[in-house]
């Protein structure tokens, strides 16, 4: 292939995915600014990706499902993905190429996490949060919306995950190189009051770069901070 077909192909890919659904949306809040408050949220890293922790008792009542494949779960990790990268047994060049440059299915990934969230994700990047009541509702929103309900309203169970007590279920939205997971991470933080730009949020260490730029105002208002 000629140079100028191959720039005409990738200027078409480009406007193709462009086009492509950037789902799951950021939650709309009133424009007040970060206020932080009493509610904590991990964010945790784990190589490229990242996702949040939260007490899994606040998300039962909009994701009912989780209480019942998770009935002893003190915290639930939520992260979000390609669904043919994220569930593969074997990472091939493949599957990668096609995660990031052809819009693919997405799933959630689910994981039980008990009390102790700092010593259960020992030797990965944590950062904590301290929301208020609407910015933490929002957070627990956007999380929620990230799920593909049936018809009945029912999330929708995929195959077990990949450590712990762990499930995926299908997401929404289409995962491609400007829609990832630590995209996703962004727009949950955008959710939940930061002035964080998820545009340009496409890897892990630029997620906890920010979140480490913003230093004690994140954590402020926390019990034991």
């Amino acid at each position: 292939m000629c140079r100028h077909s191959m720039l005409k192909f990738f200027l078409l890919a480009i406007c193709f995915i462009s086009g492509c659904s950037s789902k799951p949306y950021v939650v709309d809040r009133p424009k007040e600014g970060f206020v932080g408050g009493l509610n904590q949220v991990y964010v945790v890293r784990h190589g490229w990706h990242t996702g949040f922790v939260i007490p899994a008792v606040d998300i039962h009542k909009s994701v009912p499902e989780l209480k019942k494949r998770f009935p002893h779960a003190r915290n639930i990790e939520f992260g979000w993905g390609d669904k043919g990268f994220y569930q593969a047994e074997e990472i091939t060049t493949g599957i990668t190429l096609q995660a990031m440059f052809w819009p693919t299915e997405s799933v959630v990934h689910a994981v039980a996490v008990p009390n102790d969230v700092e010593r259960y994700f020992f030797g990965s990047n944590i950062e904590i949060l301290c929301l208020s009541v609407s910015e933490y509702l929002s957070l627990i929103n956007f999380i929620s919306n990230s799920f593909a309900r049936n018809e009945a309203g029912d999330v929708v169970p995929q195959k077990s995950g990949i450590y712990g007590n762990s499930q995926f279920y299908q997401g929404v939205g289409s995962f491609y190189f400007m829609n990832t997971c630590n995209k996703w991470t962004a727009k949950g933080l955008r959710s939940a009051g930061l002035s964080i730009a998820p545009m340009f949020k496409l890897t892990a260490g630029s997620i906890i770069n920010y979140l480490g730029s913003q230093g004690q105002a994140l954590t402020k208002n926390c019990s034991g901070f």
